[in-house]
């Protein structure tokens, strides 16, 4: 494997640590608030983090004596196409999390591992054996980690498959975009896009007090700073190394991430459902990183993949 796939890799892996914490903090969250103003809040803090970063960023490449890369029609449009199926697809898991059970709902979201290489496949994108394998070795970990109930396929598993699917456009949109601009302004503007949908929804639909935000302070500025300002800036500046699929695989991994949080914090006294890994659930979280060591495998020399 060469040092910059290795570097994206490390860094998706980073962004599906701090994904992983987040289930926590939004838990607690949508406990006050909406579901649609956390999302909202979080964002455009999340936004609104980036803006220094940028700023920073610009400057180091001004005394550099580099160009500074402005905003263009790429970086435009790959904002509020970004931004939108990552509104469409937080709403939708937000909604399916109504009828199904968290377990179900994060093996469902997790399935755009297949999604994303059968999609790419439409839009001229090769994927490697191993890799296919590794999809699969992982899907089977997640569904024993997550899948714990017998019940039968409902309207909010649906609801979640079609979260699912937006997901993995979300992650071919950035494979297309990133390596086009500047990852981190692409990120703010996403959550710009994102964020403002559901404040528009929110104000139209709902009745937001100061109070309940105020709350929960913690759970929404630990998911505006590291979830979104962050984790989505790491995906996205990963992603520029690495290709979607392998990305899709190394991202799922928050599922275990959460589960093995959730263990932590429970030993130090924090009040949380779960905290007990099953034998089955150990079994799960050991095939996902088999199937993410099967990811960082080197390519055949000789082999070729067509850039989206």
């Amino acid at each position: 494997m060469n040092k910059s796939k290795l570097k994206g890799n490390l860094l998706l892996l980073l962004t599906s640590v701090v994904w992983g914490i987040s289930f926590i903090a939004q838990s607690k969250g949508v406990e006050l608030i909406s579901p649609a103003a956390f999302n909202g809040i979080r964002c455009m803090l999340g936004a609104v983090v980036l803006v220094p970063v940028i700023l920073f960023l610009d400057l180091g490449r001004k005394k550099a004596g580099k160009q500074v890369l402005k905003a263009d029609k790429t970086l435009l449009l790959g904002g509020l196409v970004c931004g939108s199926l990552l509104c469409i697809a937080s709403t939708l898991q937000t909604m399916g999390m109504v009828y199904t059970s968290p377990g179900k709902s994060g093996f469902i979201t997790a399935l755009y591992m297949v999604l994303v290489p059968i999609i790419g496949l439409f839009c001229g994108k090769k994927t490697r054996p191993v890799i296919w394998i590794s999809v699969l070795i992982a899907i089977i970990g997640l569904f024993n980690m997550c899948v714990t109930d017998s019940d039968g396929i409902n309207v909010g598993d649906i609801l979640t498959l079609c979260c699912s699917l937006i997901f993995a456009f979300h992650i071919l949109a950035i494979d297309h975009f990133s390596p086009k601009v500047s990852g981190v302004k692409l990120a703010a503007l996403q959550f710009f896009v994102c964020g403002a949908l559901n404040l528009i929804y929110v104000f139209i639909f709902e009745d937001l007090q100061l109070k309940p935000v105020l709350d929960c302070y913690l759970a929404i500025g630990y998911s505006g700073i590291f979830s979104c300002g962050v984790a989505y800036t790491l995906q996205i500046v990963g992603q520029k190394y690495t290709d979607p699929t392998s990305a899709s695989i190394l991202m799922s991994l928050e599922s275990v991430f959460a589960t093995l949080t959730t263990v932590l914090l429970v030993a130090c006294g924090w009040d949380l459902t779960g905290g007990q890994l099953t034998m089955r659930e150990i079994m799960g979280c050991v095939l996902m990183f088999i199937a993410i060591i099967l990811v960082q495998l080197p390519e055949k020399k000789n082999a070729k993949s067509i850039k989206m």
